[in-house]
């Protein structure tokens, strides 16, 4: 045989392990127990049962309830059984009498065993609990002004022999506040009656009922609510106020009253109308009177200081006088308020302020709406031995901003008023600014936008939020307080387009406005001015220079601007003739000229192609010799005319300078040898015009020559191609 062997340590780690699991087992095991029932609680139902509950309430395994009861007055047991189906409690519909003491345990059973509660006692005394009582008729009584009779009857299930402990609750029907009066009922009869008392007049109200058996711990439920009304007295007195308007009407100001029902008056009051009178202060001879319905009626008053009396009336009486003092127009109002603020203190807004003036201890407050449209009606309420205010948060609109204002009022004068804004509630506003770009430049441009309507605003606008974003770049933002309505956005980039929006926010948020894109010039109006400016300021430099240089010399600046050109009315060229022509031409250099053809190659004359140019005539002196002599001696009279003089134009090359006289016509003029003097180039120049010269062209009549009409700026010599002469030679 093999025999294992088992190390002492394994052996130990075995024991180990098994110390450690059974605790878990023993624990697994009681789990599946049902759960203890614990808080005991039973109720005597008066005569009808009694009903004992435990938790827990619910179990998710079957679990079944077994309630022992045992009696001490009567020694007697017996069990009511329930399941965790049916839930947690039990109920026991016999042997119910009183006095006794119930012994109560509770036993939980499942597949898995039995748990049992702590034993409970039960006095049926003090956990008696009673049906509730049912009131009857809530009525006033004949001849008993704020009081109504409640009369209501006993519960049937309820203890004879035992007195009932009821409380009476009640309030106005416009009201949420309950008020509550108790008082003891004893057994003797069912019916019983009870007498509310300090009610308003004329109001209406609802009552309820509850009562308790003595000794009992549990209530009755409350009863059906009833309603009655209080009978009708005599109205009350008024609270009167005024509005001091500023424009006057017939020389006269108007000035509306208001008023109503003083502090504590029945809701349900019926007033029948008004009588008003009022007078001067120093004068009550000039008393006017006004009977009205209207509650709030104008009038109009001089300029003095008045006095107003409003009384109300009905079928049983009328009301005490309400009296008010009307300032006079110049007077002036003491001021003794230095500072004030709101505040929400749960549901309600407290206004309280400081004063140092401890004569004032009456003060009127004043709040209206603060809308974009025309006022709404004013409400006010006095306030008397305090210096703060308070109002339930529902009597006021939310998102509403409403304006506050504080009177003093010592005696009958009225101080200057200190006035606050506030909200009850405030949210997010309806709408965003509306935005607008002004003064684009270059680089900058000025966003301003405009005020949220009041009635949008929806809170205190806090601040306002530019956000400026260029084309595909990123987003930049401003952030300025409410009373700024424009932001100059600067380092911006040239001839770009943006984006712009203005959000105004509140405390509960912001809403962002209209979106708006623009974009940045090229080129500012500033870099205009100044090139403009340089060039400007160049000219005027040049100009002043230019005039500097003219004053100190006056004839070069005259040479430049306006030079000479010469009269052809002075031209020498009719007094050339002969063999003084041909002296007088520089016959050297038109040799040279010549003589430059010895390679063969014919060489540029310099001189002809401006001697035509040269000869500038005084034709109009032509026409008219010609015009006034025989045709026959035109000839003559063109070859012996005036001396004329040539001048050498810029434009043209260098050519000889040739003086020469125009022989009679009975001798030889223009001779051959003038012409063959002269360059080949400067002879065809020459031939043309002892051509144009001849007789049968200078008599035609009607014929005008073209230099005439621009002698002096073209300078252009026109003459026929061929002289008569020269064609007779040729011939």
């Amino acid at each position: 045989r093999k025999f294992s062997f088992q190390p002492p340590c394994v052996l130990g780690t075995m024991w180990a392990w098994t110390l450690w699991t059974l605790p878990l087992l023993c624990k697994f095991g009681l789990a599946d127990l049902p759960a203890k029932p614990e808080n005991i609680s039973c109720v005597f139902y008066y005569t009808k049962n009694f009903t004992c509950t435990w938790s827990p309430e619910k179990e998710d395994n079957f679990i079944s309830y077994t309630v022992r009861r045992t009696s001490c007055y009567l020694h007697e047991n017996d069990t009511c059984n329930s399941t965790s189906k049916n839930g947690s409690s039990c109920s026991f519909y016999s042997r119910l009498t009183t006095p006794d003491i119930y012994i109560i345990q509770v036993e939980a059973q499942n597949a898995y065993g039995i748990i049992k509660s702590d034993i409970t006692c039960w006095d049926l005394d003090t956990i008696t609990k009673i049906e509730p009582p049912k009131i009857s008729s809530v009525k006033p009584v004949l001849g008993l002004k704020q009081m109504v009779q409640i009369k209501w009857t006993q519960p049937v299930l309820a203890p004879k022999s035992s007195t009932l402990n009821c409380t009476l609750r009640f309030r106005a029907v416009n009201s949420t506040y309950w008020m509550e009066v108790s008082f003891t009922k004893s057994c003797a009869n069912e019916e019983a009656a009870y007498n509310l008392t300090g009610l308003q007049a004329f109001t209406e109200y609802v009552v309820a009922l509850q009562c308790v058996a003595h000794k009992s711990r549990f209530w009755s439920g409350w009863s059906q609510e009833k309603m009655g009304i209080t009978v009708e007295e005599a109205p009350h007195g008024l609270d009167l106020w005024r509005v001091l308007r500023s424009e006057k009407v017939d020389g006269k100001r108007p000035v509306q009253l208001l008023w109503k029902k003083a502090k504590g008056a029945p809701v349900l009051e019926k007033v029948l109308g008004y009588n008003i009178w009022y007078f001067p202060e120093n004068n009550t001879n000039l008393t006017e009177t006004m009977n009205t319905t209207n509650q709030q009626p104008e009038l109009y008053l001089g300029n003095q200081t008045y006095w107003v009396h409003v009384i109300s009336y009905n079928s049983l009486g009328k009301s005490p006088e309400a009296t008010l003092r009307i300032p006079a127009i110049d007077e002036k109002s003491f001021q003794c308020i230095e500072a004030m603020h709101t505040c929400l203190i749960q549901d309600q807004l407290v206004v309280e302020w400081q004063s140092s003036a401890l004569e004032v201890d009456t003060w009127l407050v004043e709040w209206v709406p603060d809308l974009d449209s025309k006022p709404l009606a004013i409400s006010w309420e006095s306030v008397s031995h305090a210096r703060n205010w308070t109002i339930q948060q529902d009597e006021l609109k939310p998102f509403w901003c409403y304006n506050i204002s504080v009177y003093p009022m010592l005696e009958n004068r009225v101080g200057e008023p200190y006035s606050i804004q506030a909200y009850v509630k405030e949210g997010v506003p309806l709408a965003g600014p509306m935005t607008k770009a002004e003064n684009i430049g270059v680089g900058t441009v000025t966003i301003t936008w405009k005020e949220i309507p009041k009635h949008q605003r929806n809170g205190f606008i806090n601040n306002y939020t530019v956000f400026y974003q260029a084309e595909d770049g990123k987003e930049f933002s401003k952030t300025v307080n409410s009373s700024i309505l424009q932001y100059d956005l600067e380092s911006l980039t040239r001839k770009t387009s943006y984006t712009v929006q203005v959000m105004a926010s509140t405390s509960a948020g912001g809403t962002n406005g209209t979106r708006i894109n623009f974009k940045t010039l090229s080129i500012s109006v500033l870099e205009i001015f100044l090139v403009t400016s340089l060039v400007g300021g160049g000219l005027l430099i040049l100009i002043i220079l230019t005039a500097a240089y003219g004053i100190k010399k006056p004839n070069k600046l005259k040479h430049l601007c306006w030079p000479d050109v010469p009269n052809p009315a002075e031209s020498s060229i009719a007094t050339w003739c002969g063999e003084d022509f041909k002296g007088k031409l520089n016959l050297k250099e038109f040799d040279d000229s010549v003589n430059r053809e010895e390679d063969g190659i014919l060489k540029p004359c310099s001189s002809p192609n401006d001697l035509i140019d040269k000869l500038v005539v005084n034709f109009e002196n032509f026409l008219e010799v010609v015009s006034a002599e025989d045709p026959g001696k035109g000839w003559e009279n063109i070859l012996g005319g005036e001396k004329n003089e040539y001048v050498t134009s810029p434009n043209r090359p260098y050519c000889p300078t040739v003086s020469t006289e125009i022989p009679p016509r009975g001798s030889q003029c223009l001779c051959s040898g003038m012409l063959e003097g002269t360059c080949p180039e400067a002879r065809e120049r020459l031939l043309p015009l002892a051509q144009g010269f001849g007789p049968d062209h200078l008599y035609e009549e009607g014929t005008r020559n073209p230099y005439l009409k621009n002698s002096v700026t073209t300078r252009e010599f026109v003459v026929p191609e061929k002289l008569p002469e020269q064609i007779q030679r040729e011939v």
